[in-house]
């Protein structure tokens, strides 16, 4: 991940219409726009907050142990039962709802993940929630007629990842302020190029051709195959909000999201659990002022905690005992959605949801990228060094980031047997040269070295450079896969790390990054457990409710 204060196309991130310094412009968010926060407040926070559903100030209602992040299934289940009985002919139409566009509009794209033992792949989808304004729709909701055709924001961004043997569910969030380089895309429908940047605000790559080149960003950022993308904007969130009878969420204090000077979302609520919808719904994952320390990060959290209410909603009221109840739900949901085109019928959907309902609860860890203040601008975030990595690398090797490995599968050796130590040739390459830092001089030779000492005599260093954050051992054929596994056993190396890759014409060690002094790989470079600064929460927690940020309180 690049950490360069250079940008491309232009000098620094220039301050845009809605977004000044200490977040004037705070309104560009989860769903929402870009306009101001307290321009959509309701003078009330958006109704009554206890009467309107029996609850008094600070009650807390009933909700059900099983905390499950399946965003995605906030869709597939509805549509299945809204179109149970309805016939080919219904089908076809809730499939004419659903919008789709191309997965990846980079020139380069990460490769597949090698499927386990098994035969097993892991799945990888982006959620990605967009401040369009371009449909009268979402115009209702905010903004001004000026915001109509502007380029849209990928202000929610989501990486949920299914383990390949799914065991665990893994979800990391991109705080939208977090400076990162955007690789060059190209628009599928205008042909328009659109040159890479070297360091861009995140949310700024939907407006580069479309969700596409989102997904080509976190490839870029991550190393990491996206399988699916899906994208709602904001006006489909409220739409799905309303449909169901509000999301519950929930608040420690009271809170009210509003500065002297007119910053804030609006968001004014009581202590305990409400549910929310309508604008109420885009002022709860717009709001930063209010939760938590008044970051982005903050902001984050809430959308994590929104998004698992909204689809245990959906799984409650998910029942055949009304259809036409049904129906308006399976309508609305196919509506919201833009997918890739290989996500683009409901069967599809289904059956990606079908892969999300075989992880279990406690199986099931959101997290947020680890981040740090940009040196130039304290209004933005960088990633943060090392932690960040680390995260992105459990996420990259199918480790579940709760530290917890039930029942996991003893990797299984090759078929192919190993020839002798001594007879396997194996080149060594210098990949320690990543993220600006310079590559550890005579890498190679030191690993060659290692190699030749644990009696692998025709090992050889390599005098290319490959850059690469992680240690891979790579193999060309399936009859060189067992010498992969004896070098990488040898050196400590994690089988996960043997894969077969064309770019080589024999048994290839990259010493990457992670492995940058030592003569065996080292145990530090496989973390069982997310960092602390992920902020993880547990698909198993208890009910949880937001922090309120000092100031903020009211009543």
């Amino acid at each position: 991940m690049t950490r360069s204060s250079v940008r491309g196309e232009g000098a620094l991130p220039h301050t845009r219409r809605g977004d000044e310094p200490g977040e004037a412009g705070e309104a560009r968010s989860a769903a929402g726009g870009r306009h101001k926060e307290g321009a959509q407040a309701p003078s009330d926070g958006g109704g009554r907050q206890d009467g309107s559903r029996g609850r008094g100030t600070g009650a807390r209602s009933p909700r059900p142990k099983r905390r499950i992040l399946r965003w995605s299934a906030m869709t597939l289940t509805v549509v299945i039962l809204g179109t149970a009985g309805a016939g080919y002919l219904y089908y076809e139409h809730l499939n004419s709802n659903i919008k789709k566009d191309k997965l990846n509009l980079g020139d380069d794209a990460a490769p597949k993940a090698t499927a386990n033992a098994a035969g097993q792949s892991p799945l990888n989808i982006l959620m990605i929630g967009s401040d369009s304004r371009n449909t009268a729709e979402d115009l209702k909701l905010g903004g001004s007629k000026g915001d109509v055709g502007r380029p849209p924001l990928a202000d929610v961004q989501m990486l949920v990842h299914v383990s390949a043997d799914r065991s665990n569910m893994s979800v990391v969030s991109l705080p939208r302020d977090t400076m990162i380089s955007i690789p060059k895309c190209t628009d599928p429908h205008t042909h328009k190029v659109y040159e890479p940047l070297s360091l861009s605000m995140a949310n700024e790559s939907l407006g580069r051709g479309g969700p596409g080149c989102t997904v080509a960003t976190w490839e870029k950022l991550t190393g990491i195959h996206i399988d699916h993308f899906m994208m709602v904007d904001f006006s489909g969130v409220v739409s799905m909000a309303d449909a169901i009878g509000g999301v519950p969420v929930c608040v420690r204090q009271n809170v009210y999201s509003h500065t002297s000077d007119g910053h804030g979302s609006g968001l004014k609520l009581k202590a305990g659990t409400t549910p929310v919808k309508g604008k109420q719904a885009l002022q709860w994952l717009r709001t930063r002022y209010g939760f938590e320390d008044g970051t982005d990060l903050g902001r984050t959290h809430a959308q994590h905690m929104y998004m698992n209410s909204m689809v245990r909603q959906l799984r409650e009221n998910a029942t055949l005992s009304n259809p036409d109840e049904m129906r308006s739900l399976a309508e609305t949901a196919t509506k919201a959605l833009t997918v890739d085109e290989g996500l683009g019928t409901v069967k599809k959907l289904y059956d990606l949801s079908e892969d999300f309902k075989q992880v279990p609860t406690k199986g099931i860890t959101m997290t947020t990228l680890p981040t740090e203040q940009w040196s130039q601008d304290h209004n933005r975030l960088v990633p943060m060094p090392g932690d960040a990595d680390q995260l992105i690398s459990m996420i990259r090797k199918d480790t579940p980031l709760n530290g917890q490995r039930a029942k996991q599968k003893v990797e299984q050796a090759s078929k192919d047997p190993a020839a002798p130590d001594g007879q396997i040739a194996v080149q060594v390459r210098n990949g320690t040269g990543v993220n600006g830092r310079a590559p550890t001089p005579q890498r190679a030779l030191a690993v060659e070295q290692a190699l030749q000492g644990k009696g692998f005599k025709q090992a050889t260093k390599d005098t290319e450079l490959t850059p690469e954050a992680e240690t891979t051992v790579l193999y060309p054929s399936a009859d060189l896969e067992g010498d992969a596994q004896a070098v990488a056993k040898a050196m400590g190396v994690p089988v996960s790390s043997v894969r077969k890759s064309t770019d080589v014409s024999g048994v290839t060690m990259i010493v990457g990054a992670d492995w940058r002094t030592g003569d065996t790989y080292p145990a530090s470079a496989q973390p069982t457990k997310a960092p602390k600064s992920a902020a993880v929460l547990s698909g198993d927690k208890e009910d949880a409710c937001m922090e309120i940020q000092k100031g903020f309180t009211w009543g």
